[in-house]
């Protein structure tokens, strides 16, 4: 037998924290969803040493072991620091792909309204969903961006 045969022929191997489900050897033989606690915890214990460490007397200069990147790839943590760099205002609106007024799915035939939620067919139109866009202060805002004001040149030096 080769050698790679014999690596498949060995057993599978149990997950480590014992939870029953089967290991891999790339995730420190626990199964992923153990593997994904073990990172967390691993992020979290890193990231409230940090807190820690910067919220310490100035004279004292701490170190920190840096967060194990290896648990996550380099794209999820971008992403989520991105993520969390931004305002976390919970979002009060109903999803997309459902009517904000009667909460009816919608899919891909929803509208979308000025205001920014997507109604039904029924809800579309700005008095059947009480819309809080201003429509006129728009058009007006809109009429005066088109149209400057054009004053002349004063004729009193002219005549």
């Amino acid at each position: 037998m080769s050698s790679e045969q014999q690596a498949s022929a060995q057993a599978p191997v149990l997950c480590a924290t014992g939870c029953g489900f089967y290991g891999n050897p790339a995730t420190l033989d626990m199964c992923s969803v153990c593997y994904r606690q073990h990172c967390l915890l691993n992020n979290a214990a890193a990231t409230s040493t940090k807190a820690v460490a910067s919220s310490a007397a100035t004279a004292t200069v701490a170190t920190v072991a840096p967060a194990p990147d290896s648990c996550f790839a380099p794209s999820a943590v971008a992403k989520g620091a991105a993520s969390s760099s931004k305002n976390p205002e919970p979002s009060l609106a109903a999803p997309a792909n459902r009517c904000a007024s009667c909460k009816k799915k919608v899919g891909l035939t929803g509208f979308a309204c000025r205001c920014g939620a997507t109604y039904c067919g029924t809800h579309r139109y700005p008095e059947k969903h009480a819309c809080g866009f201003d429509f006129k202060g728009a058009g007006r805002d809109a009429i005066a961006r088109a149209n400057p004001v054009i004053k002349g040149e004063k004729l009193a030096d002219k005549i």
